[in-house]
């Protein structure tokens, strides 16, 4: 691979445990398997306020949020493994994404340089019977009205409190293997998008 994309990853969950954290790391071995520059962060190591205008306008963005919005802005894409809260995504996931779309001096009205065109691969593991597919589908719609390629693989893990072995692995192969697959897929779409003569 000629070009080595640059990919953040990262779940929407900031808890200690948490399923989709340990299917963000396999989807991200996938995508370093293929060269890919990885960044496989955890949201508690970013701590924001809840999104306020106010706050913003008294205190400016605090250094988390800006430390994760540069992370997204220096990425070729991001991987997302997303839980779902009551058939949607979690507080934290959405108030992350609220901060990094602010815009700083220099960003062009209307265009968040932190997912215009940022190819994103996601996926989500839940103890329900659906795998958190509900989820899935109100990220979706965000992240594409943000402007990203959003890639139309997902897998959504049911049962996630039986899913995984000790050491974090999915005890399904298949399993294993699609969400392996899915950075695998990220990155060398990303590879192929670069290679392209525009």
């Amino acid at each position: 691979m000629s070009y080595q994309p640059r990919i953040v990853a990262f779940a929407g969950s900031t808890r200690e445990n948490s399923y989709n954290k340990r299917l963000a790391a396999i989807a991200a071995k996938g995508a370093s398997e293929t060269g890919a520059d990885v960044k496989l962060i955890d949201l508690r190591d970013f701590p924001m306020p809840l999104f306020d205008q106010d706050l913003e306008a008294r205190e400016g963005k605090n250094e988390s949020a800006k430390q994760f919005k540069k992370l997204l802005v220096d990425c070729d894409g991001i991987l997302i493994s997303s839980p779902e809260y009551n058939g949607s995504i979690s507080g934290v996931l959405k108030n992350s994404i609220d901060w990094a779309t602010r815009a700083d001096e220099g960003d062009l009205p209307g265009f968040s340089p932190a997912f215009r065109g940022k190819v994103v691969s996601i996926m989500s593991a839940s103890p329900g019977g659906l795998g958190g597919l509900r989820g899935l589908v109100h990220l979706r719609a965000i992240l594409g009205g943000l402007g990203c390629i959003m890639l139309p693989t997902q897998t959504a893990v049911s049962s996630a409190h039986e899913a995984f072995d000790d050491a974090g692995n999915l005890k399904n192969e298949k399993q294993q293997q699609q969400i392996l697959d899915q950075g695998r897929e990220l990155s060398t779409f990303i590879a192929q998008l670069n290679k392209m003569d525009f």
